[in-house]
């Protein structure tokens, strides 16, 4: 295995910041949940804005993470770490344009009438909610569905890999909300990708403290 200080140094930067962010996304999320008066509402401000401030800002260092996590892998499981990279990418892009568009166009006066409603909103059915369905419920699945048999050692890259893969099949069983047309199956998926993940970044976090980089002095 070939894993360099300056991807030592980058996995645990970026398991420390993806940590960080979820934990403050956990938090956010259920305060605007506790503060609804039913749950038929949808979450408002200031906890609303703060969500997609955080996953914009988390995307970019869950994507570095995978890039360590594929700077670790060994040689003959390295294609499946680059799948890994290549769908964590691409849920970057999907959800951080999703949400960056509508925490700045969502609720301004020109989309507040249909049929924007439809398009730029998380109540179902919407494009907005379809978009970010595709991105955690199959893209993030898929990264943690590749990314789990890089980690074929015992103890803690055994305790990862089973995590990873919980965390994948639970993301795609989000799914069934759509499946039925009731979303409070999505509540699965979150499981996957909130807590389950979490715990994920964290072992990954420690196991990077854990390698020696090949050489002090490496790059």
């Amino acid at each position: 295995m070939e894993f360099s200080a300056t991807s030592r140094r980058l996995g645990l930067f970026s398991a420390a910041a993806t940590a960080v962010l979820i934990a403050a996304y956990a938090a956010t999320l259920a305060l605007g949940l506790l503060s609804l008066g039913s749950p038929e509402q949808p979450i408002g401000d200031p906890q609303y804005a703060l969500l997609e401030i955080l996953i914009i800002v988390m995307m970019p260092v869950v994507v570095a993470l995978m890039i360590a996590v594929h700077a670790w892998a060994p040689a003959p499981l390295r294609a499946l770490s680059l799948a890994a990279v290549v769908f964590m990418t691409l849920l970057a892009l999907v959800t951080s344009t999703l949400h960056f568009v509508i925490l700045t166009l969502g609720r301004r006066p020109e989309f507040a009438d249909e049929p924007w409603p439809l398009i730029l909103t998380f109540r179902w059915p919407s494009v907005a909610y379809a978009v970010d369905i595709v991105g955690w419920n199959i893209f993030f699945a898929l990264a943690m569905v590749c990314a789990a048999p890089v980690l074929g050692g015992r103890g803690l890259e055994m305790w990862i890999r089973r995590l990873m893969i919980t965390s994948g099949v639970l993301a795609f069983a989000g799914l069934a909300g759509v499946a039925t047309d009731d979303m409070r199956w999505r509540f699965i998926g979150i499981v996957g990708y909130v807590p389950v993940f979490l715990v994920v970044v964290i072992l990954l976090g420690i196991m990077f403290h854990r390698t020696e980089p090949d050489g002090e002095g490496s790059s």
